[in-house]
C-alpha cells in the first residue's frame, strides 16, 4: 500500500463510518425507526458534517501516517478528532436554525461512541498488519554524524511502517561518527553499487554537504525507483519546500512525483479539446502552407521523425518540412544550428514564426505530446546526452511539448545543458498556470518573430 492509497483509504473509510455511526445512533435511540423530523435535520447537513469530521481528522494528523506512528498516538489523535468533529457538528446545527437543531442529545452521545469504536477499531487493526501491508523500505543513510544517528533511531521506532536501515555511507575519514551497531558500508563513490547490492529503495542524505557532490550517483540510483531525500540545512529550506518529516526531522525529496494525477488528467483534457479546435480553425493556414512548400521545395510536405517521448517511448513527431530534401544523407544525424545552411528560405520563415510546428496538433490529439513540455529529442542524441549529462533522463517524466520553458527563455541553438535546467524547472514545478504563462510568452514570440526561439 502506497502512502497515497493509505490517505485515500483513510478518508473514504472515515467518511463512510462517521455517517454509519450517526445513522446507527438514530436507530438505537429510536428503537429501529428514523423519525422524519429529527433524521431530516441530519440529511440536510450530512455533507457538511462529513467535511467537519474529515477536517478534524486532518487537524490531528489522522491522514499523515508519520504523525501517528504508535498505538497511543493513534488512539489520542482519533479521540481528539472525533470530539472536535462532534463539537463542530453541534455548533453548526445550532447556528443553522431550529430546523436543523433537532438532533437528540442521546443521538449525539451514541454517535460519538460509535465513531470512536469504528474509526479507532479499523486503525488498530491496520496498525497490526502494517508490516505486511506497507511496502518494505530499505534505507541507506548518507552521513555518520549525530543527525544521521538520530534519523536511524527514529526510523527504528517506526518499524511498524516496515523501514529498515541497511547501513550508512561516510563522506570521508574526517567526518565524525556517532553511530552504534548499524554498519558503515562505504563512501560516497560506492552509493550506486550499495543501492543495488543492498536492494535499497530509499536514500536519506544526512551529511551537511553540497548535494551537487552526490547528484549524479543519486540520480543514477533514482532510475531504479529509489526515493532520494535530504535533511535540509537552513539555506536549502529557504530555496525549497519540506515534503515530509520523520518525527520532527524535516525531509526534502529530490525524486518526488512531478505533478499530481488530477493535474495530469486536466491537462490531457485541455490538450485534446484545444488541439481539435485549433486544427479546425487553422485548417486554411495548413492548406496554404502545404501549397507553399509544394511550390518552393516540392515533396514531401510533411517531415516525420522518430523522437523520444514520455518514459523514453518512441513516437513520430510531425512537422512541416523546412530543410532541403535528404538533409542528413551525407552527414548523418546532426543537431540544427541557428543559421543552419540546410534550412530553406521558406523553412527559415516558418521556423521563425513556429509555423512548422502546426502539424504537431495531431501528435497532441493522439496523446503523444502536450502543448507545453520539454521539446522531444531524437533517440540518437538522447543516448549521448544521458551518458554525458547527469539527470538528463529526468526530463522524460512528462510528455514532450510543442513549446516549453526552455524555448521561451533560451536561444534556438542553446546548449543541451542549459535547456535541461529549464526543462527540469518545468518538470518539478509545473502547474496549469505555468503552462498558460508559457503559452502566452510563446504567442508573443510567434507574433513578433523575435525573442527566444
Amino acid at each position: 500500500m502506497s502512502r497515497f492509497r493509505f490517505i485515500v483509504l483513510s478518508l473514504v473509510l472515515d467518511a463512510v463510518l462517521v455517517n454509519m455511526s450517526i445513522v446507527g445512533a438514530f436507530f438505537l435511540r429510536f428503537a429501529g425507526e428514523l423519525p422524519a423530523f429529527n433524521f431530516g435535520a441530519y440529511l440536510g447537513l450530512w455533507p457538511l458534517i462529513t467535511a467537519l469530521y474529515l477536517g478534524s481528522g486532518y487537524v490531528f494528523g489522522l491522514y499523515e501516517p508519520e504523525r501517528t506512528r504508535g498505538r497511543w498516538e493513534i488512539g489520542r489523535a482519533t479521540l481528539q478528532a472525533i470530539t472536535l468533529g462532534t463539537v463542530l457538528t453541534v455548533a453548526v446545527a445550532f447556528f443553522a436554525g431550529p430546523r436543523f437543531f433537532s438532533f437528540s442529545r442521546l443521538v449525539i452521545v451514541i454517535a460519538w461512541a460509535l465513531e470512536l469504536g469504528f474509526l479507532l477499531g479499523w486503525r488498530m487493526a491496520l496498525f497490526k498488519m502494517l508490516s505486511t501491508l506497507w511496502p518494505e523500505q530499505r534505507v541507506l543513510i548518507v552521513g555518520t554524524g549525530p543527525v544521521a544517528a538520530e534519523m536511524a533511531a527514529e526510523l527504528a521506532r517506526q518499524r511498524n511502517w516496515n523501514s529498515t536501515v541497511v547501513g550508512f555511507v561516510r563522506r570521508d575519514a574526517t567526518e565524525p561518527q556517532s553511530l552504534s551497531a548499524t554498519p558503515v558500508l562505504g563512501g560516497f563513490a560506492d552509493i550506486g553499487e550499495l543501492v543495488a547490492a543492498e536492494r535499497v529503495n530509499r536514500v536519506i542524505v544526512a551529511s551537511p554537504v553540497a548535494i551537487r557532490e552526490l547528484i549524479e550517483d543519486l540520480m543514477l540510483a533514482a532510475r531504479g525507483g529509489v526515493r532520494v531525500e535530504v535533511i535540509p540545512e537552513l539555506y536549502e529550506i529557504l530555496i525549497g519546500t519540506v515534503d515530509s518529516t520523520v518525527s520532527d526531522i524535516p525531509l526534502m525529496e529530490l525524486t518526488r512525483a512531478s505533478v499530481p494525477g488530477w493535474s495530469v488528467s486536466a491537462k490531457r483534457l485541455l490538450d485534446a479539446v484545444f488541439s481539435l479546435v485549433l486544427t479546425i480553425v487553422l485548417s486554411p493556414v495548413l492548406v496554404v502552407v502545404s501549397l507553399a512548400i509544394l511550390a518552393t521545395m516540392g515533396r514531401p510536405v510533411l517531415f516525420i521523425q522518430e523522437r523520444a517521448g514520455r518514459n523514453l517511448e518512441p513516437f513520430g513527431v510531425i512537422k512541416f518540412r523546412t530543410m532541403i530534401r535528404d538533409a542528413e544523407a551525407a552527414t548523418g544525424p546532426v543537431l540544427a544550428g541557428e543559421h543552419d545552411p540546410r534550412v530553406t528560405r521558406l523553412g527559415r520563415f516558418m521556423r521563425r514564426y513556429r509555423i512548422d510546428e502546426l502539424p504537431q496538433l495531431a501528435n497532441i490529439l493522439m496523446g503523444e505530446m502536450s502543448f507545453v513540455g520539454p521539446r522531444p529529442e531524437r533517440p540518437y542524441f538522447v543516448e549521448q546526452f544521458m551518458r554525458d549529462i547527469p539527470a538528463y533522463r529526468e526530463r522524460f517524466k512528462v510528455k514532450p511539448g510543442v513549446t516549453g520553458l526552455a524555448q521561451v527563455n533560451g536561444g534556438y541553438a542553446t546548449t543541451p545543458e542549459r535547456k535541461l535546467k529549464f526543462d527540469l524547472m518545468y518538470v518539478y514545478h509545473q502547474t496549469l498556470l505555468m503552462d498558460l504563462q508559457i503559452l502566452v510568452e510563446t504567442a508573443r514570440v510567434v507574433l513578433t518573430g523575435s525573442g527566444a526561439r
